[in-house]
């Protein structure tokens, strides 16, 4: 089931809906990760941080989706530690290229359906996992999001797939 994105708002960094929007959703990725870490090994399985960075840049470009994913990992960092130091250049690349992957796939095809999430985070997983590997030089390491985190590549992709949705339709 598709739905159209009447209109994918591309917001500009000169408007405070921008910075309004952004902030709603950084707080969604350090609420949400608050919650994962209360779980062990919470973060690593279900990779919270980067949930809410897939929502602000699918449906609002890349304005707020590189807004939510830089600052998203910074602010959790300096309030929690979490992500660690030593991964935060990994995770910024990551949320990065999530942003990025987000904003074009929506773009482009101007839908909300699998097969558009699903191409996001294989792209976003796919050179990510490689740039971890040239970080790291671990390929363990590099794989541990596929590894560990399929359940929350598969949140990302289904509880992606419905709040999108929802915020569509609240949209039209």
């Amino acid at each position: 089931m598709e739905t159209t994105i009447s209109q994918i708002q591309q917001l500009s960094y000169r408007e405070g809906k921008t910075y309004a929007l952004s902030a709603a959703f950084i707080a969604g990725n350090i609420l949400l990760p608050q919650l994962c870490h209360m779980i062990p090994q919470g973060g690593l399985v279900w990779l919270p941080i980067y949930f809410f960075t897939l929502i602000a840049a699918y449906r609002y470009g890349i304005t707020a989706g590189l807004l939510t994913a830089i600052a998203s990992p910074i602010v959790n960092n300096l309030l929690f530690g979490m992500p660690p130091a030593p991964m935060l250049p990994i995770i910024l690349i990551k949320s990065a290229l999530l942003a990025l992957a987000a904003a074009a796939v929506a773009s482009r095809c101007k839908k909300i359906n699998i097969v558009a999430l699903a191409a996001v985070i294989v792209i976003y997983q796919g050179i990510g996992t490689i740039a971890e590997w040239a970080i790291s030089g671990s390929m363990a390491a590099a794989l541990q999001d596929l590894r560990l985190g399929w359940p929350g590549l598969l949140v990302q992709l289904l509880g992606g797939f419905a709040l999108l949705k929802l915020l569509a339709r609240k949209a039209n």
